[in-house]
């Protein structure tokens, strides 16, 4: 299906790829990993000929259908969700532009061709509709949306109807870049389950390792500048990454141990006469050799530590009576909840029925209409919002921005904590308002590192990092000696961190006192992910 071969590509005097290989099959599972700065997204864009490559080949079928949906979501004018999701906004005009151009000038055996017609068939089929809406509705939209303008929603839903449209077209390869950043839990879920019966290639760069555990097949990664296959899923990838590089290792301390004592031999023995022969043989033999280059070991979480908090009692926040309404829409009624010190609560449950509305109260974010919020003794709030722009001064670079956060902390101390998050050199005079998603929530971490709390409230804190950011962070919340609850949808974060869960539920709080797999048992849910959405 897609062939890539000898494929090289620099960047302003870096190289992303030299002589790098890949292929993809027919109905097979990718994914692509690699650190930030690897080149994934930019394989991405050889592969859909928006970047140019400076050598190598690649090819794919001429009647294959590409599918592509990137990191952030194309334009929208006027047009309703239905219309993005059916192709009406304007794609099967454009489709039928590029067919007649095509037919105009007799070039109607190309790929582009073939591909072109493939789309247009596929969104002007009369069952096109029906089917848009059943996976809207999958992907969390309310039949009121499908006539709403898309431009009216937020960039995620945008994102969502891009996404339906996709499906909708059936691509015989889907190129997935982020696809779970912008959804909800239970749209992920439905998505997960889609694609687990999807008929084309998935080709798929993520940072949710749940995600691609549950669907991947083949893990490609960008490693030295090649691309190394690995068969399996994510977690049979980190697992054998790690035997190759220790094989690797071995391999090479042992040719150096050969090389130091076939040199010991030939320093000792090169002036002895009755020796010099052997020596010289031992010399050329060292020259013969094939050598084994030290192995890079695989990329590692950074590790961090949270500052001991203030010391707070034992109750760190109580909800009394609270009544929280959104106009005539109650959330909550009559609704408690205490969180004593030291606990690690994960609220969890479906899609709406409060759980950040809950944070947003503990945090005194909102205020509601009836109860009392009550703080514990020394209490100090850290709150890790959804919304992480919100939470930063669009007009501070990064260093202004931690500096202002813990006035006591000497510049070099900030720039030494900002360089182990990946902000290194000129990258902490950026102003916060051209920072990306991830850049944010890291910058945001570090605030909370120079200045921790000791009732941390977090709300997704993984939307938008990479493995290995979340990896750091879990270590370093392990570590931590405050308060913590928190709102995710990744089962391995949730798994390492809740010590207690909270089922939040048309209103109800039902407390759970043991960790994430107590819960699945008492819950009776069997499923480890569904189990985060029981009603």
């Amino acid at each position: 299906m897609l062939s890539i071969r000898k494929l090289k590509k620099t960047y302003g005097g870096r190289t992303l790829f030299e002589d790098a290989s890949m292929q993809i099959n027919y109905g097979e599972r990718v994914a692509l990993v690699g650190p930030n700065g690897a080149g994934k997204s930019t394989l991405f864009g050889i592969i859909l000929h928006t970047v140019e490559a400076d050598a190598g080949t690649v090819d794919r079928d001429e009647y294959t259908m590409v599918g592509f949906l990137p990191q952030e979501s194309e334009a929208v004018g006027d047009e309703t969700v239905l219309a993005v999701a059916t192709g009406q906004a304007g794609m099967l005009e454009d489709l039928e532009t590029t067919l007649k151009k095509f037919e105009d000038a007799g070039e109607v055996d190309k790929p582009e061709y073939f591909e072109a017609q493939a789309k247009y068939d596929a969104l002007s089929n009369p069952q096109t509709e029906a089917k848009a809406k059943k996976i809207l509705r999958g992907l969390g939209y309310k039949e009121v949306d499908f006539e709403r303008p898309a431009k009216e929603m937020s960039g995620g839903w945008i994102m969502r109807a891009h996404l339906a449209r996709l499906l909708v077209m059936e691509p015989d390869l889907l190129m997935l870049d982020e696809p779970t950043n912008h959804l909800d839990l239970m749209s992920l879920l439905w998505l997960q389950d889609y694609l687990k019966n999807y008929t084309g290639a998935l080709f798929m760069i993520s940072h949710d390792r749940q995600f691609m555990d549950e669907l991947v097949e083949t893990v490609y990664d960008i490693n030295d500048q090649k691309l190394i296959p690995y068969s399996g899923n994510y977690s049979s990838y980190v697992e054998q990454r790690e035997e190759n590089y220790q094989r690797q290792l071995a391999a090479y301390k042992n040719q150096q141990k050969q090389v130091e004592q076939l040199q010991d031999f030939v320093d000792k023995f090169r002036s002895v006469a009755s020796k010099a022969a052997q020596a010289q043989s031992k010399m050329k033999q060292i020259e013969k050799m094939d050598k084994i280059d030290k192995p890079k070991p695989p990329s590692k979480p950074f590790r961090f530590q949270i500052p001991e908090p203030p010391r707070g009692g034992q109750r760190a926040i109580t909800l009394e009576g609270i009544h929280m309404a959104y106009g005539d829409k109650v959330v909550y009624e009559n609704m408690e909840v205490t969180i004593e010190r030291g606990e690690r609560t994960v609220l969890v449950g479906p899609n709406g029925s409060g759980k950040s509305t809950l944070l947003k109260i503990l945090a005194g974010e909102l205020e509601f209409q009836k109860g009392t919020r009550q703080l514990g003794h020394n209490a100090k709030i850290g709150y890790f919002s959804q919304h992480r722009a919100a939470t930063l001064n669009p007009n501070n670079s990064v260093l202004t921005e931690v500096l202002d956060a813990a006035p006591t902390l000497r510049e070099d101390e900030a720039r030494g904590i900002l360089g182990s998050f990946m902000f290194r050199k000129e990258d902490v005079y950026k102003m916060t308002k051209v920072l990306s998603g991830g850049e944010k929530s890291r910058l945001n971490l570090v605030k909370f590192l120079v200045d921790p709390p000791n009732l941390l409230l977090m709300d997704e804190p993984t939307t938008h990092l990479d493995i290995l950011t979340v990896e750091s962070l879990i270590m370093a919340l392990e570590k931590y000696a405050g308060t913590l609850v928190f709102i995710s949808h990744d089962v391995h974060f949730i798994r390492k961190l809740a010590t207690d869960v909270i089922h939040v539920n048309d209103g109800q709080l039902q407390r759970y006192h043991g960790d994430y797999d107590y819960f699945i048992e008492k819950s009776g849910a069997g499923d480890e992910r569904a189990a985060l959405t029981a009603e």
